[in-house]
Order: structure tokens, then C-alpha cells, then sequence
């Protein structure tokens, strides 16, 4: 799910992980805004999943400058994470709505997830955005990459299984393909990315069984899980817009476009929803989970993985994360799979990646 703003260097986004993931982290994905440093990050995904953006680009990351301090842990192992932390979120989802309600659910999730990168913007001593137009454009952000997406997701998962949300968000990278040919004059359509395109949303008819009549699937819930993923690349798309120079942090922007994100939704939750008559103890660890890990922590580890390796590499983790939501909806949530489902999903990845991929230019040096 992405759950933060797109990268404005025609780089990967954050998606979504279960929402993509990274501006704040779906999964759901999660892509960021380059800030001060220039670094670009994903958007989005926080929402547990993160989508990848049809303006991505697919050169190869510079290898890490000598003298650059080495992580810790292998950027492999960081990458598994990412994938099993956004892969993980639908079934966060689906359980914190056992338990609360989907504005509860999406509340928790934002406010958790601001805890982090606040905590973060503390101990790095970075303040944030002074400017009045950045902190408007940051709320428009806030809204179509986190406040509207993970509620949207939140509502799907109480009539349809957190397995079908997660195949729903990796249409995202289809959204934004098209999207991206209407409102985004640089990328010209070709006969590869209109094939993936519609190869894509072929994937997308047989997941939901069009041949049947969409039987077994709940109609709402589905288009609300689309719609979620179709919000990751309308924001993508709007922060390119009205945020490329922008010359604060990522951290500092994805924290402010959090912290806006959660009061949106507070505003909401506050007049449509009670404050619940208990607080049954798996669905409340299950939001922390889906805000602190998901959302914010995956918003950092996405954000190193592209400063590290780039983000060619970075957005491979969009391929991954609906077979872990669906690995874990069948294993630890019951829910059934029918041969469609995983099939179409093979299909909607396969017309993701032709979407994203670039025909390689001829060496004029090697023509006769």
C-alpha cells in the first residue's frame, strides 16, 4: 500500500504495499517527495502495499560512493522486511476491523504511523515545512495517498477477504500507466505499455471472476479497494505537480503529509463514529502493527533501500507483496482461494511489469 507521496524524479513510489506504500509509507504502498537532500523516495505504499508509478524509471542504481557508511543488515534482509511488513498489512486491516471501526482502524493506523516519523524528525533535529503553500499541497497529498486510500481499504475489508484487497492494490501501477498518458505530457504511450495495460486489467476481470458474473466477490467492497489503489497515482501525480521543489526533507515532508493525513481522518472519525465500548486487545495491536510498522517504520526502510540500491530495484518489492497477503489471508486468517484468484494475479503482475519496463536502445555504434 503506498502511503506517502511519489517521488518526483520519475522514480519509484511507495505503495503499497498493502496499500503500497512511501508521502508517508502503501503497501497499503508508500512514494516520497525528493527532499533537501535530493534523495528520491517512493510514496505510499504505507497502506500495505506499495504501487509503483507508470513514470518510474528503470536504469540501473550508481553503486554506494566509497567512504559511504555500510548498513547494518544487508539491504537483501531489508528488502524481505519491507515485503512481509507491507505484504502483512491486509490481514492488519481485516483484523483491527474485527474490533473497531474502519474510521477507528485507519486512525490508529495514521496516528501510529506519525509517532514514528515524528520521533524520527526529533532525533534528526529537522523541522518542519515553514512554508504555507507546501503544508496546502502536503494536505491534498495526505488526502488521496493516505487518508482516502486507507480508509477506502479499511471499509473493502469488512465484505471482501484481505487476500482480494491485496491483489486490488497491485493494480495501482495500471492506475497510474493510465493516468500518467493523460495528465503527464512526457510519457508517450507505446505499443508495450498499452499492451501491459491491458493485459493488466485482463488479470484483473479473472481475479474477480468476470465470466461468472462477479459472483462471489461483494461488488462494493472490491470497487472500493480499487478505488484505494486507483488514489496512489492521482496523488502521485499531483505532488509531481505541485511539490518538485520542494527543498525540504523527505522525512520532514512525509511527517507534516502524516501528521495532516491523521487529523483529516480524526476530524471524520470524531463525527461519524463513538468511542468504542471496549478495547479488545488482538484488533488494537494489529492497528499499532499496521501504523508503526506498516506505515511509518516501512516508510524508513523503504526510504533506505532507494538511497541504497535505487529505485529500479526498490519498486520489485510492489511483486512481492500480494503473494505474501495472500499467503498470509489463506494460512492465518482461513480464507478460501479460488484458482482465479491467484492466477489473475499473476496476470495483473505480468501487466504491471510490461507497463514499467522500457525497450532497451540500440548501440548506434555497433550498426553496420
Amino acid at each position: 500500500m503506498s502511503t506517502t507521496a511519489p517521488s518526483l524524479n520519475n522514480t519509484a513510489p511507495a505503495a503499497p504495499g498493502a496499500d503500497a506504500a512511501p508521502v508517508a509509507l502503501g503497501a497499503d504502498e508508500v512514494p516520497v517527495v525528493p527532499g533537501a537532500d535530493k534523495s528520491p523516495v517512493r510514496a505510499g505504499a504505507a497502506s500495505g502495499a506499495a504501487p509503483t508509478t507508470a513514470a518510474s524509471v528503470t536504469t540501473p542504481p550508481s553503486p554506494a560512493p566509497r567512504g559511504t557508511r555500510r548498513r547494518a543488515l544487508d539491504w537483501r534482509l531489508r528488502f524481505g522486511v519491507l515485503c512481509l511488513v507491507w505484504g502483512f498489512s491486509f490481514l492488519f486491516i481485516k483484523v483491527g476491523t474485527q474490533g473497531y471501526a474502519p474510521l477507528q482502524v485507519t486512525f490508529g493506523r495514521l496516528a501510529f504511523g506519525s509517532v514514528v516519523l515524528v520521533a524520527v524528525l526529533v532525533a534528526k533535529r529537522e523541522r518542519l515545512p515553514r512554508s504555507a503553500r507546501t503544508w496546502g499541497h502536503l494536505a491534498v497529498a495526505a488526502f488521496f495517498l493516505n487518508a482516502l486510500p486507507f480508509s477506502l481499504f479499511a471499509y473493502a475489508e469488512l465484505t471482501i477477504p484481505s487476500t482480494l484487497a491485496g491483489i486490488c492494490n497491485a493494480s495501482s501501477p495500471l492506475w497510474g500507466m493510465a493516468l500518467s498518458l493523460v495528465a503527464l505530457s512526457e510519457d508517450r504511450p507505446t505499443r508495450r505499455r498499452v499492451a501491459g495495460l491491458g493485459l493488466g486489467f485482463l488479470g484483473v476481470l479473472t481475479v474477480l471472476g468476470a465470466w461468472q458474473g462477479f459472483s462471489g466477490t461483494d461488488p462494493t467492497g472490491t470497487a472500493m479497494a480499487l478505488g484505494a489503489s486507483l488514489c496512489y497515482p492521482i496523488g502521485w501525480i499531483y505532488v509531481r505537480r505541485t511539490l518538485a521543489g520542494a527543498e525540504d526533507s523527505n522525512v520532514a515532508l512525509a511527517g507534516t503529509q502524516m501528521l495532516l493525513a491523521t487529523a483529516q481522518v480524526g476530524v471524520v472519525t470524531a463525527l461519524f463514529t463513538s468511542v468504542p465500548a471496549a478495547f479488545p486487545v488482538v484488533p488494537l495491536l494489529a492497528v499499532v502493527a499496521l501504523g508503526a510498522l506498516g506505515t511509518g517504520f516501512a516508510f524508513l526502510l523503504q526510504y533506505g533501500l532507494v538511497a541504497e540500491v535505487g529505485p529500479t530495484t526498490a519498486q520489485m518489492v510492489t511483486y512481492f507483496v500480494p503473494v505474501i497477503a495472500t499467503t498470509a489471508g489463506v494460512a492465518l486468517l482461513g480464507e478460501s482461494l479460488s484458482w482465479n484468484t491467484p492466477v489473475g494475479a499473476l496476470i495483473v503482475l505480468a501487466g504491471a511489469a510490461l507497463t514499467q519496463s522500457r525497450p532497451r536502445r540500440r548501440d548506434r555504434s555497433s550498426r553496420p
